[in-house]
């Protein structure tokens, strides 16, 4: 077992950068991921995100949960992330946006040179296969598809009107050339053929097509990454779990951690790399010290408002919606479109809190569906709902370790809501989105305001955001970019310190963008597919044959009544598409 790039995490860093470095036939490249392959039916459904996110049982998800915040009136957050090929890509809302322009330039101008936006634009644009065609934003010939929704709801058309009698304009792109405005987001979803509807993950769009067809690129799943293997201050490999043994997989040429904030400093550390003192609480032996191994946490605190709704048009809970739900599983698999492709989280707006900012420090989601605890907890009957979060937040977390078991789940602090400007920020932004949801285009759908109907006073609101604020799923920063004394990596995303060894996903961002963090996460590794790989030579080195590891045939009850449901899947069920 020994190649080329050996590449640990399946997720969108890790999936872009395996099918872009075995590009080349001359190099030879192993994907190793702990889940499975990620083409299961709850994956490809859109609206099956319901059945993954909650984590009971824990469906292609690690459903982490942090340490109590007392940011949060001492609870736990909960934390899911995507576990098998296409990591959180696979779990997500599918929604692309890529941040503010500005967001980039402040990483160049930090001291990461080579971030700026008009240097990541064209990675941008390589990796996306946008419906709507190639301009000087946006790609069209990329792997990842971007579409327009096949069925976004009525409701959401008139959340977009409530924002604008908010004064919020309309704005068809947040990826153009302005942020700011209320829309309908654009998705990471297959537009046309014989998968039109289904999720475009960064597995389906990078990995699934050429994984069996490239003799030089081997993808294990169901393999526990242990510790990076070191001689002396050189990666030479990834010790592996799998099947009940373990292995060492060598790398020849590099080892990149695509593992995401939390699963990334995590492995540096069990490596022996990190703060001293972290290591030293473990009976870890220090290979490297580098202090800022798993600081520097960011991530987007988020509150909701909820309205149950006499508008049955939405996705609900009961006998009424279990009958609709059948109608549209049917719809989906012979068309994509209908209820079943949604994102659930249709429309949305980036907005100011002062019309003096050069740009948005708030983002709405706004659902066709109640939305209440990670759908952990149900509502009869239908609603919608609207979120709410900081895009900039001041305060830091960390991730630490609990003990030094590799199988062992990471310990999280966010320290959500710990800066006393976060915390009125989002106050601001919940009185705004109260604002738009009680606007007349709304007033239709709206019967009874979730748990906030006796909330009138901002201390009243500030309580109800203490006891149910938590993570909309953007956590960055923990193997942070750049060149001072607590950068993890180096601008090309090496690790400080150490040779032949990268980090490639969202923990590398320096700050955390205004926006969701998939499509900067591929982003993030088509570059450093650039820097790893240089010229392709074509010198075809074929391996010796194997196949690559299956994934465990899935287990839980959910998946098999789920997939009973929808299967056949929609590309066996579609004819003529």
């Amino acid at each position: 077992m020994e190649f080329d790039y050996v590449i640990v995490g399946g997720g969108s860093g890790g999936a872009t950068l395996a099918s872009r470095l075995s590009e080349d036939p001359g190099v030879t490249v192993c994907l190793i991921e702990a889940g499975g392959d990620g083409r299961g039916i709850l994956v490809r459904a859109p609206a099956a995100t319901v059945a993954m996110l909650p984590g009971r049982p824990p469906i292609n998800n690690y459903a982490y949960k942090t340490v109590p915040q007392p940011g949060l009136g001492g609870r736990s957050g909960y934390q899911p992330r995507g576990r098998g090929l296409g990591g959180s890509s696979a779990i997500n809302a599918m929604l692309y946006v890529r941040g503010h322009r500005d967001d980039y330039d402040d990483w160049a101008r930090a001291g990461c040179e080579g971030w700026s936006f008009d240097e990541v634009l064209p990675y941008f644009k390589r990796a996306e296969g946008n419906e709507r065609g190639e301009s000087a934003l946006h790609g069209a010939g990329g792997p990842l598809q971007v579409s327009e929704q096949q069925s976004p709801r009525p409701i959401t058309e008139d959340f977009i009107r409530a924002a604008a009698e908010c004064g919020i304009p309309r704005n068809d792109d947040f990826n153009g050339a302005e942020q700011e405005g209320a829309g309908l987001y654009q998705v990471t979803q297959f537009h046309g053929g014989t998968k039109n509807g289904e999720r475009c993950s960064a597995a389906a769009a990078y990995l699934h097509p050429v994984m069996h067809a490239r003799p030089n690129l081997t993808v294990l799943t169901g393999a526990q990454a242990l510790r990076v293997v070191l001689d002396g201050k050189r990666a030479t490999g990834v010790e592996v779990r799998r099947g009940g043994s373990t292995e060492v997989i060598r790398a020849h040429r590099e080892v990149a951690l695509c593992g995401g904030a939390f699963n990334s400093p995590q492995l540096l550390m069990l490596s022996g790399i990190g703060d001293p003192a972290e290591l030293g609480r473990h009976g870890i032996a220090v290979r490297h010290a580098l202090p800022g191994v798993g600081q520097n946490l960011q991530d987007h605190t988020d509150f909701i408002l909820a309205y149950t709704s006499k508008d049955i048009d939405l996705f609900g809970i009961g006998v009424k919606a279990g009958l609709k739900l059948t109608k549209a599983i049917f719809e989906w698999r012979k068309s994509g479109k209908g209820l079943v492709a949604t994102p659930f989280a249709e429309g949305g707006a980036f907005i100011k809190s002062s019309p003096e900012l050069r740009r948005p420090d708030l983002q709405l989601h706004f659902v066709i569906a109640i939305t209440d605890d990670h759908a952990r907890k149900l509502h009869m009957g239908f609603g919608f709902s609207c979120h709410v979060c900081v895009l900039r937040p001041k305060g830091r977390g960390d991730v630490r370790l609990n003990d030094a078991n590799p199988l062992s789940v990471p310990r999280i602090d966010p320290r959500f809501l710990s800066d006393a400007e976060d915390m009125a920020l989002l106050l601001q932004g919940v009185k705004k989105m109260r604002e738009i949801l009680r606007a007349p285009a709304l007033e239709k759908y709206r019967h009874r305001e979730v748990y906030t109907s006796d909330a009138h006073t901002d201390e009243e609101l500030t309580q109800h955001i203490r006891s149910r604020a938590d993570t909309i799923y953007h956590p960055v920063g923990t193997c942070k970019m750049g060149v001072d004394a607590m950068a993890v990596v180096d601008p090309k995303l090496r690790v400080h310190g150490i040779e032949n060894l990268r980090v490639v996903d969202a923990s590398v961002m320096p700050t955390l963008i205004g926006g969701n963090t998939n499509a900067p996460t591929i982003m993030i590794a088509e570059r450093a597919a650039d820097w790893m790989r240089g010229p392709i030579t074509f010198d075809r080195a074929v391996l010796d044959a194997r196949a690559p590891a299956t994934s465990p045939a899935p287990s839980a009850l959910l998946e098999a009544a789920v997939g009973a449901a929808l299967s056949p899947a929609p590309a066996a069920a579609r004819s003529g598409m």
